[in-house]
């Protein structure tokens, strides 16, 4: 479902309700794109989440935090300048349009009391955020749009604020839209046209979810024309209209079978029938972190890490090109041993043959048929020339079996390291982990081709720490330096060590309590499923798990980083439970 001017309204009651009166305490860009208020009110800490961004253009309390640029990007600056310390008054809704004015009580240049806005436009891929004083003059914006951009409107700072223009729909909140209105409107229509595009192309402010909802409400199809639907459309459209107008409605996700949100509304979506769950959650803040912050984060990712992702995606597709030449080689030099033959059967003839013979069939001895063999022959050369042509090309073909085998292992060996890398970077969190991983990377000769990367200081690599219900403490690295560091320098030689077996993934070490040598069983067992989770096999089933004494794992000399052996190990099948294991993590 889109971000649509229903769901808004409820968004903007909430947080009317819980952030009145509230002091702005710290402000934060985390992207280009998004802007986020923390504000202190009753007590509690609230952030206040503002999505500008093409794709997923939102707003909501979140309990996400995200990692924040160590330089803040002007537009924060400016909003520091302006709301740093103020006192959150009010939101409101412009109309029955996707744009919110933030109202706050703060100060002028001279200290004078005075009130300025933050106008949130979260209309898709012309979202914006503008800031503006008390008489709705423009004083800052996210995106500047001039006349090169747009004819029709302009934000420009030092302007006065107007809304986007209007569409060709009507305000489904007006009050001149009732139901002798709506009737006259279907009557205008042709029959079979579908009733959900006559709701979206008649009204205003209704995202595509809310329509066939309605339309399924009326005639129990979400494909129903106003003919099909006619005996009850308008009455469902105007039970879905009061919902909204009075804000009594409840946050619901859905979710498919396989437990991955797919939709999220302000009321009960009957539409999906058997084939998706819906789930009722705790505010309407909680309900867009839950269907938007997996997506926000990898979105976040690829930006922040598109240069990484390039790299790695053209190193991969490289390498597999190699690969596959150099087998193709390979093949070829199965002709070898019949190069050998040729020549053993020229040398055992040579008494038949002459120079100036373009060709020679002769009897293969060594076969159980004896039957005859072609060979060809240079004209120029005589016969024993021939034959040691063909013997250098056996030997250069043996030669050559040797050092293609030992080529092709090295590259699928450098094709696993950077399925590590690529894992790794599935994982990480923020800005802290791409350094380290980009720090990695340039460690091993791929600095070349990051565009203007310079090496950094090297900090303390980011490991993450669980703590099992037992009360032990569980060790995770999360990208290959990181693992480095943590088998080889941070574990003790008697703790316990964990890997997925066979596939990319987390190095994971369980300590043993003081004077213990084995942890106990439960112990064990939550440590293999956070090493399955943190890892390339997250999702599967009774993924198999290695686990031995670190004292058993060694880092062969000029390894690639995150590359060990091990020996004398156990293998544990697991099948990890991600609310578990959230909850063992350690903030």
């Amino acid at each position: 479902m889109a971000f649509d001017a229903g769901m808004l309204r409820f968004v903007v009651a909430e947080l009317n309700d819980k952030l009145t009166g509230g002091k702005v305490d710290k402000i934060y860009q985390p992207s280009r794109d998004e802007a986020v208020f923390v504000i202190r009110c009753g007590g509690e800490e609230h952030r206040l989440d503002i999505s500008a961004g093409g794709n997923g253009s939102r707003m909501n309390l979140t309990g996400i935090k995200t990692e924040n640029p160590a330089t803040p990007p002007m537009f924060c600056m400016m909003l520091r300048k302006h709301f740093q310390g103020a006192r959150f008054s009010g939101a409101e809704q412009l109309g029955f349009e996707r744009a919110t004015r933030l109202t706050f009580d703060t100060h002028d240049e001279l200290g004078f009391a005075t009130k300025k806005h933050v106008i949130c436009e979260l209309m898709g891929r012309f979202s914006n955020i503008i800031i503006t004083n008390a008489e709705d003059k423009i004083i800052g914006v996210l995106k500047t749009i001039d006349f090169s951009t747009s004819e029709k409107r302009q934000v420009i700072s030092g302007m006065k604020y107007e809304l986007p223009p209007k569409q060709d729909k009507y305000d489904p909140l007006a009050p001149e839209v009732d139901e002798r209105f709506f009737k006259s409107l279907a009557a205008s229509s042709e029959g079979d046209k579908s009733a959900e595009k006559f709701i979206m192309s008649n009204f205003a402010g209704i995202s595509p979810l809310i329509a066939r909802e309605i339309v399924y409400r009326a005639a129990e199809r979400v494909d129903a024309t106003l003919s099909e639907s006619a005996r009850d459309l308008t009455g469902k459209f105007f039970e879905m209209i009061e919902r909204i107008r009075n804000i009594d409605g409840k946050p619901v996700v859905v979710k498919n079978s396989d437990g991955i949100p797919i939709e999220y509304a302000f009321c009960d979506i009957r539409q999906y029938g058997q084939s998706a769950s819906v789930e009722e959650v705790s505010s309407f803040g909680k309900l867009i972190d839950v269907y938007f912050g997996e997506r926000s984060r990898e979105e976040r990712l690829h930006k922040k890490a598109a240069d990484i992702f390039k790299l790695l995606t053209n190193a991969e597709n490289r390498i597999i090109k190699k690969i596959n030449l150099q087998r193709d080689e390979l093949a070829d030099c199965d002709n070898g041993e019949k190069f050998k033959l040729w020549g053993d059967l020229i040398t055992a003839n040579i008494y038949r043959l002459n120079r100036g013979m373009s060709e020679c069939t002769l009897q293969n001895y060594w076969s159980d048929e004896c039957e005859d063999v072609t060979i060809p022959l240079d004209k120029r050369l005589s016969p024993s020339a021939n034959a040691q042509v063909y013997y250098k090309k056996y030997n250069k073909s043996k030669a050559a079996r040797i050092h293609l085998t030992e080529q092709i292992e090295l590259a699928e060996a450098e094709l696993q390291y950077v399925y590590t890398v690529l894992d790794a970077l599935s994982r990480a969190e923020g800005e802290r982990e791409l350094g380290e991983i980009r720090a990695e990377l340039y460690s091993s000769g791929y600095a070349s081709k990051m565009n203007n990367y310079t090496e950094k200081k090297n900090n303390q690599p980011s490991i993450a720490k669980y703590i099992t219900s037992d009360g032990y403490t569980v060790l995770c690295g999360r990208n290959n330096i990181a693992n480095d560091h943590l088998t080889t320098k941070l574990a003790s030689r008697a703790d316990w060590w964990f890997h997925v077996k066979n596939q990319p993934g987390s190095h994971v070490v369980l300590e043993c309590k003081d004077g213990e040598d084995e942890p106990l069983e439960r112990a064990f067992t939550e440590a293999a499923e956070i090493a399955a989770y943190n890892s390339k096999a997250k999702g599967g089933v009774m993924i198999p798990v290695d686990y031995t004494k670190v004292a058993k794992v060694k880092k062969p000399a000029g390894a690639k980083p995150g590359f060990v052996t091990y020996t004398t190990n156990w293998t544990a099948y697991v099948t990890p439970d991600e609310e578990r294991i959230l909850k063992m993590k350690q903030k």
